[in-house]
Order: C-alpha cells, then structure tokens, then sequence
C-alpha cells in the first residue's frame, strides 16, 4: 500500500472515523480541506485514490469529480453520500459509490479495489474532456 488515499470529507467527526478506519487497515491516508488543497497535493504527489463526499458544503462535487478525471483520468475516485439516488452525470464521473449506511462494510473493500487498480504515479493528462474513458472499477455503471 504505497500511495495514500484523499480524502475529501466535510465534517471533522466523519473524516477522523473514515481515517481511522483506512489507517487500521493499513491504509495511508491524506487529508484535504478544499478542491484547490485536492488539487495541489494530486499535483505534487500520487495518491492511489479520491475518497470525495458528495454534497460537500461549498463545493461542488461535480466540477470537483470533472477536474480531477481531466487531469488525471485513471485515478479512481469513491464517492460517499447519505443519498440512495444519485445523478447519472455525477456516477459517469466516479469509479464507485458508497452510500454511507453501507458503511464501514464497503469502504474497506472498495478502497482496496481502487488500490489494485490505481496508477503508479499521478500523470497529468491535457487533452480535455473528450478523451475520458469509462473506469473498470465501477462495473455497475448505468448504461448511456
């Protein structure tokens, strides 16, 4: 387990147990307070996966999901939300959901999965949007 996982959590009680969990398994895990504080550490150092709340207060978690998979587009990203439903839009951008009342039973298994899967290294990708490919993390992803 070499790289550490992102996480991009608001509320300081969620993020310390989700953090806990993840270290108790092993797991390294980096914390970030802000898209722009994500954004920077994804620049200067791999992470092996983005563990990205939905509904963050103030952030957009869509732009947030769009931005990272631009820039880095094989780097899974795990999406937690409270919600059972989830815009389309938004499970096209991640590699995997969690709802959090499937917690802390998923998160686990799903955190190593993208571990498996993650690259090396972050290499940034510049070609824009059109060149995203769909993940093979996901593989429940709604048909287009």
């Amino acid at each position: 387990m070499d790289s550490p996982t992102l996480l991009c959590i608001d509320f300081p009680q969620a993020l310390e147990l989700r953090k806990e969990t993840l270290e108790s398994h092993g797991y390294r895990v980096k914390i970030a307070s802000s898209r722009h504080a994500a954004m920077k550490m994804l620049e200067e150092s791999p992470v092996a996966a983005v563990l990205l709340e939905y509904k963050r207060e103030g952030v957009d978690t869509e732009a947030v999901a769009c931005h990272i998979k631009q820039r880095f587009p094989n780097l899974p990203i795990i999406l937690l939300s409270a919600y059972s439903e989830m815009p389309e839009r938004i499970l096209w951008l991640v590699d995997e959901y969690v709802m959090k009342s499937e917690l802390p039973e998923r998160l686990v298994p799903t955190i190593e999965r993208a571990h498996r899967l993650a690259p090396r290294s972050n290499v940034p990708f510049s070609a824009g949007a059109n060149s995203l490919v769909p993940s093979t993390l996901n593989q429940t992803r709604p048909a287009p």
